[in-house]
């Protein structure tokens, strides 16, 4: 592949920090895809698998920074004291990805790593319309497991049961889903795999059609195992959106 490759660039939106990448050539559909960071906050500007997929598919990229959020609807203290994660992406990404690209929904996509998967994968349950498109690799999805370490979690969340009712697990509606959804996690994450495998055996009671992973190795969990997993997960999305095109047509 040659070495010429998009710009990240920083921006404010709605008063945040917030990454963008711009391709060497953008798709003529403009599609632009959301990415939700991890608990960490690592985010993609240095990664060079994922930059050299979104030139691949000529998608821009925005990429949000919200803190230790977990991309709820909860006030997170570390990110801001009045506007959730959740309302911050509905508010103001949206438009923003609308205004800077004249992209609007279908044309957009959720992609998240870790805290960020599970994330793209709640937004995407609780708003199909708006998020039909999502990919997550290796999604924390019961975080709950995290409570009684996590501070932060404490302080948005009253108990841990309260932290349950709100995974993406239990926000599908088996009646309104996003029509194209991508999940996977390696086999080897002890800590987030069965949580991964309980959303599958859901969608498949429920079902609702999917695409999951959960069998290709890849250390574990971390970037090592994102790395590997690029080409897929966005290699998916770039095909699901060009689907959802033809489907509007």
């Amino acid at each position: 592949m040659a070495d010429a490759s998009g710009t990240w660039i920083e921006e404010l939106v709605g008063g945040h920090p917030c990454d963008v990448y711009l391709p060497p050539r953008h798709h003529d559909m403009k599609y632009v895809v959301i990415y939700l960071h991890g608990v960490h906050q690592n985010r993609l500007n240095d990664k060079r698998a994922f930059r050299e997929q979104f030139d691949r598919h000529q998608l821009a990229v925005v990429a949000p920074v919200t803190g230790r959020s977990w991309w709820s609807d909860r006030i997170c203290p570390e990110f801001d004291e009045r506007v959730t994660a959740e309302q911050h992406i509905l508010e103001a990404v949206v438009p923003f990805v609308e205004q800077r690209f004249a992209a609007i929904p279908p044309r957009l996509a959720l992609l998240g790593t870790s805290m960020g998967g599970q994330g793209a994968l709640r937004l995407a349950y609780k708003h199909p319309d708006t998020f039909p498109v999502v990919a997550a690799i290796s999604p924390a999805i019961d975080y709950q497991i995290r409570y009684d370490e996590d501070e932060l979690l404490q302080q948005m969340y009253p108990e841990a049961e309260a932290v349950r009712q709100d995974t993406a697990t239990l926000h599908i509606h088996p009646l309104n889903w996003p029509r194209h959804q991508f999940f996977c996690c390696c086999p080897e994450d002890v800590r987030w795999w069965e949580s991964n495998d309980r959303l599958r055996m859901k969608l498949w009671s429920l079902g609702v059609p999917h695409t999951a992973d959960l069998e290709t190795p890849g250390a574990g969990h971390g970037f090592e195992y994102y790395d590997t997993m690029a080409e897929k997960a966005i290699g998916f999305l770039a095909e699901r959106l060009e689907q959802e095109r033809l489907r509007m047509v």
